[in-house]
């Protein structure tokens, strides 16, 4: 899609939804986008407002949202049929680089959303996928079935321990690699900012390539305003939300 259409608003409608959990749905809309996991789209819905929101999917188009707020809560309305207006693709997604070897997808909290439509591209294009899951509760765990289906191998954490590993997505790091089909792990990574640094230090540490997706708020999404930046000068609408990173990087938490 060319930058001009991208920054209009695009009528879509829901034509089903998915409950993911007690808090978070899946509207899946009756058309498709050319766009890549990682990137983000503004949904708009009139007298609402409008939010930024990662792709779940791009054939058709997916949002997974959770209700944490009065424009999420407003999407949770929606029925099939009703019309949502999006623009979008925006941001730079998640880049893959050549030839395919092990990624190993990190996901904390909301952050798994976009790791599903990553992971169909990477197996689609030769790569052996592995994933950590992490949340604070079994009931919060996000895409865990949906992962499971594509054949991704999963590692499961929670903070109360009741599923999986008791701790934080990072807790399952080492096990991950360790399990890894081949040497050469790239690790792509959506979540908090707090389990983002924590994935990029110990990156530093094994000398491992890593992408970030990061959360930020915006408005504009096209760079104007200055409300995503993170970091010295990184704008997340422009320069992210997805920054590829290498060990001797330095990222935009500092």
């Amino acid at each position: 899609m060319s930058e001009a259409l991208a920054g209009l608003h695009r009528p879509y409608r829901v034509a089903s939804i998915r409950l993911e959990n007690a808090a978070t749905r899946t509207l899946v809309l009756d058309r498709s986008l050319a766009a890549d996991p990682g990137q983000f789209v503004m949904a708009w819905l009139p007298d609402v407002g409008e939010k930024p929101f990662s792709l779940a999917g791009a054939d058709p188009v997916c949002l997974t949202v959770a209700a944490v707020g009065p424009f999420s809560r407003a999407l949770h309305t929606l029925a099939v049929g009703d019309r949502i207006w999006l623009r979008g693709p925006l941001g730079r997604g998640f880049a893959p680089p050549s030839p395919a070897g092990h990624a190993l997808l990190v996901g904390g909290g909301y952050g798994v959303a976009p790791l599903r439509f990553l992971a169909e591209r990477l197996l689609a294009a030769g790569w052996h996928v592995s994933a950590i899951v992490g949340a604070r509760r079994a009931a919060d765990l996000l895409l865990v079935e949906a992962l499971a289906a594509l054949g991704v191998r999963l590692w499961l954490t929670t903070e109360d321990g009741s599923v999986g590993l008791r701790g934080l997505a990072t807790d399952a790091f080492d096990a991950a690699l360790t399990a890894a089909p081949e040497a050469r792990t790239t690790v792509f990574a959506c979540g908090p900012v707090g389990m983002l640094a924590a994935v990029a230090a110990l990156c530093r540490t094994r000398g491992l390539p890593v992408q970030l997706a990061w959360e930020a708020h915006m408005r504009c999404a096209v760079g104007l305003c200055g409300s995503c930046e993170v970091g010295a000068g990184w704008l997340t609408c422009l320069d992210g939300p997805v920054f590829p990173c290498d060990p001797t990087v330095a990222l935009p938490m500092g």
